[in-house]
This record gives structure tokens, sequence and C-alpha cells, in this order.
């Protein structure tokens, strides 16, 4: 049987929630450059979930619904509060944390689609506070409680800082919520929909999402970049260490990607945004930098940036610790996961591809003394 590494070109399902048809990613058949620069990150989750835009009255209920489940349960609150985080990766925590939030929902196992509806609302709205708290217990700090007068990237920025942010904070981090929220079948989402299409619950998805996410080669991208920034430092050592990467074939993360041809079309948004924070907050060279590091990669490797890129130096302006952007990811792509497994329950059908057998074959036993 013919065999395709890691799957690339195969369709392996249908789907109406995002797709990348010639270098344009589109939401639900809305350009991503349309709704990166008019729609808010509720807008966008109503999208995902109900493949139209809401309405003033739809789009109310749903920040309502998602106020009203911010908190997390009180025991999830005491793991993170009892537990010795300063070793663990952010997204072991968050893996972890995200499959107790099932075990104090007493309706993790209903089937049904309003059950399930209502437990994406929970999720949606927890592991924004989930994140916020963590970011805050392992650095001794005591968690801030959602306020409900917020919208979601304000007050995720609010239980982060506690602080209420400014517009341009706001706008920036709204933005990127919004482009990092749906991807087509990329890794963590085809891993939520195989695990959920053995009827497993919405927890099981969403948690085995957060594990695919962690890898490198996926979530892990932006949380690289922003270490290689402040490894280089200064903007004038930038041309020998990405010269110096490229003689020795070492992997700059941050660059190409496997769907995109003629480069990410999330990218430009993010590069703009994270221009304006570097002034804003007088740190400039991380945007400098990042144009200088992409003139050199694009232009040895023909390689444009991709998401990863620039959200680096856009999270790092927010005051994000770089081993927090992963679970950052995850925190807009909660939205993209449950979108999936919505639609996986809708059309169900187990995913069980083949495998093209390559091992010894015609082996007989041979008993033990004999071996």
């Amino acid at each position: 049987m013919a065999v395709t590494r890691g799957l690339e070109g195969v369709v392996a399902t249908t789907s109406s929630i995002s797709s990348i048809i010639d270098d344009t990613l589109t939401y639900a058949g809305y350009e991503i450059d349309d709704l990166a620069e008019h729609a808010s990150f509720e807008e966008v989750v109503y999208l995902l979930w109900h493949r139209t835009l809401p309405n003033q009255a739809q789009l109310e209920e749903l920040k309502g619904q998602l106020a009203a489940n911010a908190a997390l349960p009180a025991p999830v609150l005491a793991y993170l509060q009892s537990t010795d985080l300063s070793k663990a990766h952010p997204m072991t925590v968050l893996r972890t944390a995200v499959s107790m939030l099932g075990v104090y929902d007493e309706n993790a196992e209903a089937r049904d689609a309003e059950s399930n509806y209502l437990k994406a609302v929970k999720l949606q709205a927890q592991i924004s506070t989930l994140t916020a708290a963590y970011a805050r217990i392992r650095k001794g700090l005591q968690p801030v409680a959602p306020n409900p007068e917020l919208g979601f990237a304000a007050n995720f920025l609010y239980m982060l800082n506690d602080r209420v942010p400014n517009e341009i904070e706001i706008e920036a981090f709204d933005k990127a919520l919004v482009l990092h929220a749906d991807h087509e079948l990329n890794a963590s989402t085809f891993t939520a929909r195989v695990c959920v299409a053995t009827l497993s619950d919405v927890y099981s998805g969403v948690t085995a999402a957060i594990g695919a996410l962690k890898g490198p080669l996926h979530g892990g991208a932006n949380e690289n970049v922003m270490k290689m920034l402040l490894e280089i430092g200064e903007l004038e050592n930038v041309e020998p260490y990405i010269q110096n990467a490229l003689n020795n074939k070492v992997k700059i993360m941050g660059f190409g990607h496997r769907v995109y041809r003629g480069g990410d079309p999330r990218a430009k948004h993010l590069k703009e945004m994270s221009r304006q924070l570097c002034i804003m907050n007088g740190e400039r060279k991380w945007y400098d930098m990042s144009v200088k590091i992409e003139e050199l990669v694009t232009g040895s490797k023909n390689l444009p940036p991709n998401v990863d890129f620039y959200s680096a130096s856009v999270y790092h302006c927010l005051g994000i610790e770089y081993d927090l952007f992963t679970p950052i990811f995850a925190v807009s792509r909660m939205s993209g996961w449950l979108a999936h497994i919505l639609e996986q329950y809708d059309n169900n059908r187990l995913i069980r591809p083949r495998a093209d057998y390559t091992g010894a074959t015609h082996q007989k036993y041979v008993p033990i003394g004999q071996r």
C-alpha cells in the first residue's frame, strides 16, 4: 500500500470549520485577514462553533456564558497551590489540570449535544483562568479572580498581571488569539478528533490535544523563538548568530510551514503588533532583531516566517514569560479543538488507519533454551 510520511497531503475527513486553500486561511469561509482586522476573539469562537458570525444578542450571550464559567473548581486551584511547580513544564501542568477539570464536572460523561456544548463553554472559559493562575502561583503570587466586566483577551491579561491592560495590549492579544484559534487538521486538532472518535469525552479530547501541542514542532515553536532572541541579545549579534546557524544547518524556529508555500498569512498581523508593542514598551530591539533575522533566513533559505515567529516578541512585550507561550497557544486553540470535537461527534466514525508493515516475516517460535 502507498505510504505518505506524516500523512502530508492526505485528506482524512470533511469539515466546515476552517480551510487552507492557495495559502489562504479561512474560518467558516471568512478569510483570516478580514477576521484579524475586524473580529473579536469571542466572535471567532462563536463562528467556529456555529459556522456563522453572531448578532449582538448572540455575542452577548456567549460573553455572559464565558464569564459565568470562568472560575476554577476549588480542588483544581488547590492542586496548583499545593504542588511544587518549579520543575514541571507548564504544558505538563496544564495537561494535568485540564484533565482534572473533567473530574469536577458532573456532566463530564454526558454525550448529548447540549451537554457537550456546555462543556465547551466551560473549557474555553476555564483554560484562560487556569493558565493565568498557574503563571502567578508559581511565582509565589496570589491568583487574580476573573473580572466579568472585561472581554476575554483583556480579562486574561488582567488575571495575569493584576492590572487592567491598555488598548494596544488588548488589541494585540485579542488579535493573537484570533490568529491562533484554528488551523484545519493540525497535529493537536487531529489528535483531539482521533480521541473523541472512540466516543471518549470532551475533556479527554482536549487533554490529548494539549499533549500533542506540547511538542516543539507544534506549539513549542514560539517559545524557542524567544529563547533564540534572548540568546542573541542585541541587534549587532544577529548576523553572526544566524549565519553560524545556517552554516551548520541548525534549525531556526519560526520559519516555513508544512501547508503554506508562499508564506503564512497570519505572520504579517503579528509583525505589526510586535512593532507597536516593542516601541510602546521601549524595547524596540526585539522587533528590529526579528526583522533582521527574517531578512537573513528568508533571503538565504526562501523560508518566510510563520505565525510563531513574531508572536514571540508580541507575548514578551505583554509581560509573558516564554515558557507560557505554548499554554497561551492552547488558550486560543481550545476554541478550534472544541469546534472539531463537536463536529466529530455530529458525524462520527472511528478513525482507524492502517500501517504498511516493514518488519520480519515467517518467524517461528524457538524455545527459550535454544535462543
